[in-house]
């Protein structure tokens, strides 16, 4: 039977997402597969900004890049870095047009919400030993108890040395976890509002409950614990005063659903978009425009410090590249473009009345274009021009690549930011798209491994065709 005119009419003029697991061939969906075994590495590695850091580097040099000397001289196709202070990071491949004329940007953010511990954090109370923290990000507070912790970081001592620290991630090691109330007791808890079932200052970390032997002093299961610490790692309680040290969920990325279609793990927001970045200038070689990759710190906090990207960051390796070609860095930056690499709530069926159905991503549909984010009246959103966005979409669909487009919820449900707006404050075009996740900003967050791959696609294909 032959099409009806509105039939014909509906293909041609209708837009018609459809789940990328129905139209994506066998061959794409099994390489989606095998990308995701590198990620899941990434996530267990990457845990925090600084892991992420260390790891990106080690990617970098087997892969020809070298860390960005201001007395060298570069040419086409040339491998740089730039490490900003261990904690957020830019790689750039050196493009056969002058710089002037414009680079390719991808920006991604490293940090995950988390505990950090507070300066003084070691306490006993009750002969138990615990950890003040202080949260960062945007948490759920009730999330993070009864649920293993480890804890990873940094103590940099007085005489300069850094110990690094990391309790938790190995088979044989302990684990850590903030106490919930029993329901038995918890009548006067269950009357709180949800956002104060756990408030801030219950967010304590048991580490312990072993007294020192000498039962002639007080806090001795504190002292036995500074002992544990000065013993492995030669640090005593004043060296926490200058650490940075945070809690992160203990759990493995692992496969989840029976189809193993979706990755569940801690840290998709935003290490999902960073890997891909990530791994798209790793592998890219002789462009013809100069390609960036930036994976920031301090999104989660709203990019401010010298290593989010409301800091001159990107100006100054920006300014960098045109002082070494004698150009323009003003210039440079007009004719740049960005993809903000950030993250969007998918449409979760459980909780379907925060979304507006035809404006909301979901899993498996691929990468998500988001024109703005921001919340109430487009507040603290860059809006990506029509123009910009129009380019964007001819790259993807030339390049097969599964995309959707979406909002962040209704427009009344609440909101929120990405990197985009600090990027754009430099004249540059730029338009977040990101992966779709579901439990944005819990200790364990899921991703569709078919979307993950899309990202790559994306970061690729931009870097070598926009």
């Amino acid at each position: 039977m032959s099409e009806t005119v509105s039939e014909k009419l509906r293909k041609e003029l209708f837009s018609n997402p459809e789940n990328g697991r129905k139209t994506a061939s066998e061959e794409v969906l099994k390489e989606a597969d095998g990308y995701a075994e590198g990620y899941k590495d990434f996530l267990d590695r990457a845990k925090t900004e600084r892991e992420a850091v260390e790891t990106a580097i080690e990617l970098a040099k087997n892969n020809g890049f070298v860390e960005f000397d201001r007395n060298r001289k570069y040419n086409a196709g040339d491998k740089v870095y730039f490490n900003n202070r261990g904690k957020s990071i830019a790689l750039a491949v050196i493009g056969s047009e002058s710089v002037e004329s414009g680079v390719n940007i991808s920006a991604a953010h490293i940090d995950s919400p988390r505990l950090d511990l507070k300066p003084n954090p070691l306490y006993e109370d009750t002969e138990l030993g615990l950890l003040k923290t202080h949260y960062y990000g945007g948490i759920r507070k009730y999330q993070w108890t009864a649920i293993p912790l480890a804890i990873h970081g940094v103590f940099a001592k007085k005489d300069g040395s850094i110990v690094e620290v990391t309790i938790g991630e190995d088979e044989n090691d302990p684990i850590f976890v903030v106490n919930d109330l029993l329901p038995h007791l918890a009548q006067e808890q269950s009357k709180r509002p949800l956002s104060q079932g756990i408030k801030g200052e219950e967010l304590n970390v048991l580490i312990g409950s072993m007294p020192f032997k000498d039962d002639s002093e007080s806090e001795l299961v504190k002292l036995n614990l500074l002992n544990i610490l000065y013993e492995k790692y030669g640090v005593t309680e004043a060296d926490f005063l200058s650490a940075e040290l945070e809690c992160v969920p203990a759990f493995k990325a692992k496969d989840l659903g029976l189809d193993r279609s979706m990755i569940g793990s801690y840290g998709h927001d935003d290490r999902v978009c960073a890997y891909p970045a990530l791994m798209a200038i790793t592998s890219l070689e002789n462009p013809k425009k100069t390609a960036i990759c930036i994976l920031a710190d301090k999104e989660e906090t709203g990019s401010d410090g010298n290593t989010g990207l409301n800091s001159d960051f990107l100006y100054h390796i920006m300014d960098d590249l045109c002082r070494e070609k004698g150009k323009s860095t003003t210039l440079a930056l007009r004719r740049s473009v960005c993809l903000s690499a950030d993250v969007n709530a998918a449409t979760d069926p459980t909780f379907k009345d925060v979304m507006e159905p035809r404006n909301a991503s979901y899993i498996n549909y691929g990468v998500v274009i988001t024109k703005y984010t921001g919340s109430g009246g487009k507040g603290g959103t860059s809006d990506a021009s029509a123009e910009y966005v129009g380019k964007v979409r001819a790259m993807l669909d030339k390049n097969d690549i599964v995309w959707q487009i979406g909002e962040l919820g209704k427009v009344d449900a609440g909101g929120g930011g990405t990197v985009a707006k600090y990027v754009a404050n430099l004249g540059l075009d730029v338009v977040d798209l990101g992966v779709p996740v579901l439990s944005m900003h819990a200790p364990f967050e899921t991703v569709s491994k078919l979307d993950v791959y899309m990202a790559f696609l994306t970061m690729s294909a931009f870097h070598k065709d926009f």
